[in-house]
């Protein structure tokens, strides 16, 4: 058997997250119609209990599996964890999100938004080198799949960001190699920049960092 890694992860995250939440944010009724959950995340949603909302749309799912509603609800947990800065569990939904609903242009939209998370849950280049080589590379599919998208020029914007900031840090690590004496790795990651679209001369380092100043 197959084992996928993501969905357990995000399986676990989510499971921590509800285990994690205190007794005032238990859900306590059951059997509802499915309109009364989906209006009861709205309002707790609204109110930014996030954690209560989470509760919530398990109740929903669980007990109405193919409510029309739960597109709906998905999506907006999804972004309202983004505005949160929860970008793990924004992701969770999102893939919630593209397996089980999504279709058409939401798809797209579904897409832009999974590579916004990711964008703007890179804090550290250093750290999070694997998030952004990979968040780089689905904006590539993204650009190839969508060119005549409405989020391109976001997306278009986002791609230089990773870019420059992949730059960066391979300039950063080559000179770290140099400082050391170790002039073959040194020369390893300045030859990773050759092939780059940018050279040092368009990076002119930001006053905020190059993740968060797209949407601010």
């Amino acid at each position: 058997m197959k084992i996928n890694i993501k969905n357990i992860t995000a399986l676990l995250i989510l499971a921590l997250f509800i285990v994690g939440c205190s007794n005032k944010d238990a859900v306590k009724e059951y059997d509802k119609p499915a309109l009364y959950w989906y209006k009861s995340i709205a309002k707790e949603v609204a109110s930014s209990n996030l954690d209560k909302a989470d509760n919530l749309y398990i109740s929903l799912r669980s007990e109405h599996t193919r409510s029309p509603l739960l597109p709906t609800a998905t999506m907006i947990l999804a972004q309202a964890h983004m505005e949160d800065q929860a970008y793990i569990m924004a992701d969770y939904y999102l893939d919630e999100y593209l397996k089980k609903y999504a279709s058409g242009s939401k798809i797209e939209q579904a897409k832009f938004l999974k590579i916004k998370a990711a964008f703007l849950g890179i804090k550290n280049i250093n750290k999070e080198q694997k998030l952004m080589l990979d968040t780089l590379a689905n904006v590539d599919k993204f650009v190839k799949s969508y060119p005549n998208s409405i989020y391109l020029p976001i997306v278009n914007t986002i791609q230089v960001r990773l870019q420059m900031a992949q730059y960066m840090l391979n300039e950063n690590i080559s000179n770290l190699y140099h400082r050391l004496g170790k002039e073959k790795a040194s020369q390893i990651y300045k030859n990773k920049n050759k092939n780059s679209p940018l050279n040092m001369t368009d990076i002119k380092a930001p006053e905020v960092s190059f993740f968060e100043s797209i949407f601010n």
